[in-house]
């Protein structure tokens, strides 16, 4: 029992701790209810008589040894605290932490919503993975029609049914497959087309659509629409117009320009020297379309109108190179910190 106890002793005096919970590990082995001190303790009860004495008197010695050698180490490491808080310089200013930002395109997806929405429009969104109907046929696109090529559109290659939506147009025959109308709604989304990566193509890029069905929508309702867009997203002084051109589901078609917000129209080689930029196509949505959805073509008519949203982004933020969306290069999105 003697030996035990000098042995302990001697463990105690060498104790040392790097951190006040290492010290609280120390005082549980030594010093709690079933640590190495009390179970000395308890077994006392087994010294003979003519020595209890002698070791009552080294287990008393041990007890406070070890509550001395505890207490030691826990008054160093508040020491070191207490030196720690003199020391500090309240008047230095506080660390440079760089918050994140939001991604330029999605910046100005938002913009775009919230524009659209102060005139009415909603937003739904649909499935990435399409299936022909609603992402062709619905649309009055013919079966020899080229966005059908594999050049042009990523199928899958175990059903060709199946595929990745080429525009957020596929939203629109869903909406109007399960919404009556009035129908006033918008759709953003990512898309997905077979193009060469370039300075101004990829093959991933975001879309918002819009859809307006309702008794005796007209065209001049679309070119209103398009013109309150436009002053909106670049500026009172914006202009537009529109120009003929096709697209299977509507009739009669448009392709809007706006002038160009960064030479003020006086030509640059961003608008190719025209002091135009093209941004959207739009049209009046063809019956057939209507029809292929259940909606009665002689009751209702409508617009819809599609836009890239790196397109915008470029034109709004003079961005040159559309692949630095794609690239994760802090720098370039540090650029947009505080962008509205």
């Amino acid at each position: 029992m003697i030996e035990r106890i000098n042995r302990l002793i001697a463990e105690i005096e060498s104790l040392k701790a790097v951190s006040l919970e290492e010290v609280e590990q120390l005082r549980l082995k030594y010093l709690s209810k079933k640590g190495l001190v009390p179970v000395l303790f308890d077994d006392f009860k087994g010294v003979p008589v003519e020595m209890k004495r002698e070791v009552g008197q080294l287990l008393n010695d041990l007890k406070n040894r070890a509550n001395n050698k505890i207490e030691a180490l826990k008054s160093g490491f508040s020491q070191d605290a207490k030196a720690s808080s003199a020391n500090l310089d309240l008047s230095r200013p506080a660390a440079n932490f760089q918050p994140g930002t939001r991604h330029p395109l999605a910046i100005v997806r938002t913009q775009i919503i919230d524009i659209f929405a102060r005139i009415g429009f909603t937003v739904a969104e649909g499935p990435e993975i399409e299936d022909d109907w609603h992402n062709f046929s619905a649309l009055n696109f013919t079966a020899d029609h080229p966005a059908r090529d594999m050049q042009d559109t990523f199928f899958i290659a175990t059903n060709p049914d199946i595929l990745l939506r080429t525009h957020t147009s596929s939203v629109q025959i869903r909406t109007m497959e399960t919404t009556k109308p009035p129908i006033r709604m918008i759709f953003p989304g990512r898309v997905f087309r077979n193009e060469a990566i370039s300075a101004r193509a990829h093959c991933i890029f975001h879309q918002v659509e819009g859809l307006y069905i309702d008794r005796q929508v007209s065209f001049a309702d679309l070119k209103q629409t398009l013109m309150y867009f436009a002053k909106e997203m670049f500026g009172e002084n914006t202009k537009i117009r529109l120009r003929p051109s096709y697209f299977p589901f509507t009739e009669p078609s448009g392709e809007m320009d706006v002038s160009c917000n960064i030479c003020g129209g006086e030509g640059c080689n961003i608008c190719k020297y025209t002091g135009w930029v093209e941004i959207l196509g739009c049209g009046m949505v063809d019956p057939n379309a209507l029809e292929n959805c259940g909606i009665d073509s002689q009751t209702y008519t409508g617009f819809a109108f599609g836009m890239g949203i790196e397109r915008i982004t470029m034109l709004k933020y003079q961005i040159r190179d559309l692949r630095l969306f794609f690239e994760n290069d802090v720098r370039f999105l540090n650029q947009f910190r505080g962008a509205i």
